[in-house]
Formats: C-alpha cells, sequence, structure tokens
C-alpha cells in the first residue's frame, strides 16, 4: 500500500535576483513548538556562521490566514540571512518545523537585543553569545505573536517558570549575576 503525504503548508518561490519567498498557510502563532536541542543547534550554527560566513540570499515570509489577511515578514539584515542559511542548510525552511525553528532564532534574537529584562540571561564576548538554557527551553516553547516575535512578558514569565521548575536550575553563563 502506499501512502501519500500531506502538502506541505510552506511552498518555496525563487526570483531571478535569487531572493527567495515562503509562502506560509498558516499563521506565525499556529507553527508548532520545536525541540529545545534543535534551537541549541541553530543557536550555535548562528554564532559561528554570523562571524564567518558572508551574508547569504534575502528571504521573505507570507503568512496567509484563512479569513484572507496575511502577515509579511523579510529577512533582510544580513545577520539574520545569514542564521537562516544556517537553519536551511540544517534543516531546511520548506516545512514548518524548519521555519518554527528559524523563526524562533530570529524572535529569540529580537527579544535578547530589545528586553532589558533579558540582559542577565545571557553572556557575551568577542567570540559568541552564550544564553542561559531556560532561554532556549522557552523559546523553544513559547508562543510566536502574528509578527512572528515573542511577547516579552510571556516570554520572560517562561523563562522564570523554568529557572524555578525541578530541574530547572542551571549555572548561568559566565559572568552572569542572577
Amino acid at each position: 500500500m502506499q501512502t501519500v503525504d500531506p502538502p506541505s503548508p510552506v511552498r518555496v518561490g525563487a526570483a531571478a535576483d535569487g531572493s527567495l519567498c515562503y509562502l506560509v498557510d498558516m499563521e506565525p502563532g499556529a507553527l508548532p513548538p520545536v525541540l529545545k536541542r534543535d534551537l541549541e543547534i541553530a543557536w550555535q550554527a548562528a554564532n559561528v556562521r554570523g562571524a564567518l560566513a558572508p551574508p547569504d540570499v534575502a528571504r521573505a515570509f507570507r503568512f496567509c490566514r484563512p479569513d484572507g489577511s496575511v502577515t509579511d515578514f523579510a529577512v533582510a539584515d544580513s545577520d539574520a540571512r545569514s542564521w537562516a542559511s544556517a537553519v536551511d542548510r540544517a534543516i531546511g525552511l520548506h516545512t514548518n518545523y524548519g521555519l518554527s525553528l528559524c523563526l524562533r532564532l530570529l524572535a529569540l534574537v529580537d527579544l535578547l537585543a530589545r528586553a532589558r529584562s533579558a540582559a542577565r540571561l545571557l553572556s557575551v564576548d568577542r567570540q559568541k553569545v552564550e544564553v542561559h538554557p531556560s532561554v532556549l527551553r522557552a523559546a523553544a516553547c513559547a508562543p510566536l505573536d502574528d509578527t512572528g516575535r515573542f511577547d516579552e512578558a510571556r516570554f520572560m514569565t517562561r523563562v522564570s517558570e523554568f529557572l524555578s521548575s525541578p530541574g530547572g536550575i542551571y549555572a548561568l553563563p559566565a559572568g552572569v549575576r542572577a
């Protein structure tokens, strides 16, 4: 008996300039959670690739809701393009899981850049940025909003829950105080 896989909710098109457009038949908030391990691998790849690789192709995402409305999201920043490329090469952005992993990585970087409350969970040096394991755990399962971002208050609440849960106590990165 032959089985037929359901169609992917992600369709990919390429423009003449090499840029890629992903048409996604769901809203960002409907993307699935990912494994913390996969997000950690993507974070490490982004650290290495972001520092070493030239910017990759521009990417745009169009999320199509059942009511016909859309959310457009462009990855134009050169670092973000490199990170998206690293996830694409490792997992693939043509699936909702790979796309979720990529958006969660980008949303995490965005949140860490704008959230003062998250600074204590980071360790930054010239070669890499380390995050507390609870941050990655929260990013793996926290819902994305309609724009593909994390809500700062909800995200930090989730991180706090992981920090205080059994098995949630981890050493903070070197040089970081709670």
